[in-house]
C-alpha cells in the first residue's frame, strides 16, 4: 500500500493543460460543453492518480484495473469531446500542424488498422508481458505507461468522434467496427487474465495487506472490470458515434434538398413550355414526329 496520493507530475500536467484550454476558450463563444468535458477529462487523471484510489494501486489487481480503463477510455474520450485540436489551430498559427497533419504520414498513422492497435495493443502488452511487474516496482515506468494509456485512447477517439481535424475522414461504419474489435479484445483479455496465472505473484504476496480478496480473487474481480468495464466505459463512444452518424446523415439530407431546389428553381427560370418539351430524349422524338 501506498503512503502518499499525490501524483505530483499528474497533478502539474492536469493544472497546465486545464489553464491553457480554459485561457484559449475564455471570449471566443466556445461552447461550454465542450469546456466541461475537457476538464472533466483531466479530472479523472485526479481521480486514479492523486484520490484516495491511488493508495491501493500496488496492491490489489483490481485497483490498478480501474485505473487501466480509466486512462484508456473514459479520459481520452472526455478529451476528445473536448475538440483541443480544433481550439489550438484557432488560438495558435501552428503552421507545422496544418501542413503536416493532412500529409501522408498522418495519414498512414491514423489509418484505421494502425488505430485499432494503438488501442488494443497498449494493454496486451501491459498485462502479458513482464512490463506489468516493472510498472509496479518502478514509479518512472507507471508514469510513462500512464501517459501511453492516454494518448493511445486519444488518437483513437480523435480519429473516431471526428470534432476535431483529422488528417482522414471514414465512414461511420468503419468507427463500429473498430469498437466492435475492441470489444472482442477486452473478452479475449479478460478470460486470460482470469484463467490464466497470477501476475506478479510474488509482489502482491508481499504487498497483501491482511484483509481484502486474495490474490486469485482479486485478478478474477480486475479481469471483469478489463473486460465488462471496458466495454461498459466505452458505450457513451457508441452512442456518440450514432448520434453524429444520425446528425451527418440529416446535414447531407437537407444539403441535398437544398441543392436540388435550387436546379429546380433555375431550371424553371431558364426553361420555358410544356414539361416534355424541356426533357432532351422527348423534345427529339416530338420534333421526328413532326
Amino acid at each position: 500500500m501506498r503512503s502518499d496520493v499525490l501524483d505530483v507530475p499528474a497533478l502539474l500536467a492536469v493544472l497546465v493543460l486545464g489553464t491553457l484550454y480554459v485561457r484559449a476558450a475564455h471570449g471566443r463563444g466556445w461552447p461550454r460543453g465542450r469546456t466541461t468535458a475537457f476538464v472533466a477529462g483531466l479530472a479523472t487523471i485526479l481521480l486514479v492518480t492523486c484520490s484516495p484510489l491511488a493508495v491501493y494501486d500496488t496492491t490489489y489487481f483490481w485497483v490498478r484495473a480501474v485505473q487501466t480503463v480509466t486512462l484508456l477510455m473514459i479520459t481520452p474520450l472526455l478529451l476528445a469531446l473536448g475538440s483541443p485540436i480544433r481550439l489550438l489551430l484557432d488560438t495558435v498559427a501552428a503552421p507545422w500542424l496544418r501542413r503536416h497533419g493532412r500529409g501522408p504520414l498522418a495519414r498512414a498513422l491514423t489509418f484505421p488498422p494502425v488505430v485499432t492497435l494503438a488501442l488494443v495493443v497498449p494493454v496486451l502488452v501491459l498485462y502479458l508481458t513482464p512490463l506489468y511487474d516493472l510498472v509496479l516496482r518502478s514509479s518512472f515506468v507507471d508514469g510513462l505507461v500512464r501517459l501511453a494509456l492516454v494518448l493511445a485512447g486519444f488518437v483513437y477517439f480523435w480519429t473516431r468522434l471526428g470534432l476535431d481535424p483529422t488528417p482522414r475522414r471514414d465512414p461511420h461504419l468503419v468507427s463500429v467496427w473498430i469498437a466492435f474489435t475492441e470489444v472482442i479484445f477486452d473478452g479475449a483479455l479478460g478470460l486470460v487474465l482470469w484463467l490464466g496465472p497470477l501476475l506478479a505473484p510474488a509482489h502482491y504476496a508481499a504487498a497483501h495487506p491482511g484483509h481484502g480478496p486474495d490474490p486469485r480473487t482479486d485478478q478474477i474481480i480486475g479481469a471483469g472490470v478489463l473486460w465488462i468495464g471496458g466495454d461498459v466505459a466505452g458505450l457513451p463512444f457508441v452512442v456518440a458515434l450514432f448520434v453524429r452518424w444520425a446528425r451527418d446523415d440529416e446535414r447531407r439530407a437537407k444539403q441535398i434538398d437544398v441543392q436540388l431546389d435550387e436546379e429546380a428553381a433555375s431550371g424553371a427560370a431558364t426553361t420555358s413550355g410544356l414539361w416534355w418539351e424541356n426533357d432532351p430524349d422527348l423534345a427529339e422524338r416530338f420534333r421526328n414526329r413532326g
